[in-house]
């Protein structure tokens, strides 16, 4: 007679008699699936990459995430063979890592492509985890960070493939605007898979092992016949510097991480709510008087408006955007008297601070990046035009200038701007005037608001008084400063209301710190509409 295992049985208060050898190990099962998803491409391959300090899928999560707050979302999902030459293969988590967990006490939504399983590659089922880990995001209105670690799309499986990407892009842009969308480049991005990260909000990009581009070295060579290494098309240095695709360059994973926590200390959790402020209880507003010194007292003089911005803004908030691309304007996060603002300044120390059209694009962007998710915009203007050239005209400065007179004006946010020095033409307007709805212009006295540069409209004004004058460089100079107090003095757009106030630079944060706490409550309603038709 077999052996049985007795058990009472509630429901009929007798006894039941069931197989030992037969009754499930339901322990054993959850246990074996556990470890094959933890596995991921095994053990061996996961060392190898730690031993080239890279870290992990699931490293980079850990790392994210407050302790033990991190949830998986399809742990169980598994290709199985589905597709031309997968037969019996099994990919642990179909080689991305998804779920949901705590950063910054903050819920955040996350996603990490597994290069140690087949290449981290994306198929169907690889696919729809994203694509559900962000619906996720949108209903619960959270951030996304993705980790992006792929060889590209599973040419095993064909038009599932592609599919799977369309359905990724369609919901990064369903969610832009609704949610913050963080990429980190800790690998390959080719392909396809550079476009999800290019719909999203920052890009961070790990310098020395990750790469991103649409169509590689041997493409190239083989199309165009022009030799180019892997550096030359997707590196880090290319996309943060030349061309602006990345706004961070980290040095390794785990300064990427760092990145990542710091950006959203400013970040609301999504489009419905504030930043993260954190009023000072009390407004600072005594002057710094060490700050007038530091501002030269050659208008033709470069200023580093990055030491303006040091001590402007609280001790050590400024996170600066795209540090490396489009170097004449400024663009980052900080917090003034602990509001979170976004700064955007020119920059004299480089290309005398002009707008061009790489700046205008940095700028445009950014600020309907503030616009979308609530953040206050500060202004800080040294700009003495767009820059000149047959290279700028060519390329469209038109089309490219005007959208930052798009995304200033189309901003509801308060805004607030400090015209420090030059202020000329098209760019004195690009760089949110009162007329591009700026809640407040503070202008200091030394700045010169005009239709050009006073040595400019000298030599167009005065050209035959130049032409008799004995000394004509001496002559130009004294029709400049002329010029300058009867034309472009401070004074004259604070009397024709073109500016609230005329401050000295050592009043300048306490003044903005005062205004800002005003202008929190602002609406702005605008005609109902779809969207505007910003000049891409």
């Amino acid at each position: 007679m077999d052996e049985t295992t007795k058990t009472d049985s509630p429901a009929t208060g007798g006894a039941a008699d069931t197989p030992a050898a037969t009754a499930p190990d339901w322990r054993k099962t959850l246990r074996e699936h556990r470890e094959t998803a933890l596995a991921g491409g095994g053990e061996d391959k996961i060392e190898a990459r730690r031993a080239k300090g890279l870290m992990s899928a699931r490293d980079r999560l850990d790392a994210l995430f407050q302790e033990r707050t991190f949830q998986e979302i399809g742990a169980h999902a598994q290709q199985r063979g589905r597709h031309f030459g997968m037969d019996g293969k099994v990919l642990p988590c179909d080689g991305v890592i998804a779920g949901t967990g705590f950063v910054n006490n903050l819920p955040v939504a996350a996603f990490s492509q597994d290069f140690t399983v087949q290449g981290g590659t994306l198929g169907k089922a690889h696919a729809e985890k994203i694509v559900d880990v962000m619906t996720y995001a949108g209903k619960n209105g959270v951030p996304v960070v993705a980790f992006k670690d792929s060889a590209g799309a599973r040419i095993q499986e064909g038009v599932d493939a592609l599919s799977g990407y369309g359905r990724v892009f369609y919901e990064n842009v369903r969610l832009s605007g609704v949610v913050p969308q963080i990429a980190v480049i800790a690998g390959p991005c080719a392909g396809g898979a550079s476009y999800s990260p290019a719909l999203m909000d920052f890009i961070i990009m790990v310098d020395k092992n990750a790469h991103m581009f649409i169509t590689g070295p041997e493409v190239i060579k083989s199309v165009t016949g022009r030799d180019v290494t892997m550096d030359d098309v997707g590196s880090a240095s290319v996309h943060a510097a030349v061309n602006g695709n990345v706004h961070f360059v980290a040095e390794d994973d785990e300064h990427a991480v760092e990145i990542v926590r710091r950006l959203l200390e400013y970040l609301p959790a999504n489009n419905a709510e504030d930043p993260p402020h954190q009023p000072h209880a009390d407004i600072e507003l005594d002057a710094e008087e060490d700050l007038d010194d530091l501002v030269p007292a050659d208008p033709s003089e470069p200023m580093d408006t990055l030491v303006i911005i040091e001590r402007l803004v609280d001790p050590d908030s400024f996170l600066q955007v795209h540090e490396r691309w489009a170097r004449n304007l400024i663009v980052g996060f900080a917090r003034i008297g602990g509001i979170v603002v976004g700064i955007v300044a020119n920059q004299s120390m480089h290309m005398a601070g002009t707008l061009d059209i790489d700046a205008s694009d940095k700028g445009a962007r950014f600020v309907r990046f503030c616009n979308a998710f609530n953040i206050p915009i500060v202004t800080l203007v040294d700009v003495p035009g767009f820059l000149p050239g047959i290279e700028q005209e060519r390329g469209g400065i038109i089309r490219h200038g005007a959208k930052m007179l798009f995304a200033y004006s189309a901003s509801t946010v308060p805004k607030l701007t400090v015209i420090m020095r030059k202020a000329y033409g098209g760019s004195y307007l690009a760089m949110c005037s009162r007329e591009m709805g700026a809640d407040a212009v503070f202008a200091w006295p030394m700045a010169e608001i005009a239709v050009m540069g006073a040595e400019g409209a000298v030599r167009i004004l005065n050209r035959k008084e130049l032409k008799d004058a004995e000394d004509p460089k001496a002559k130009a100079k004294e029709l400049a400063r002329e010029y300058r107090e009867r034309f472009a003095s401070p004074y004259l757009s604070a009397g024709l209301g073109y500016v609230t106030d005329i401050i000295a630079p050592s009043e300048t944060r306490g003044q903005l710190a005062l205004e800002l706490r005003k202008t929190l409550g602002k609406r702005d309603v605008r005609p109902p509409k779809k969207h505007g038709l910003i000049p891409l």
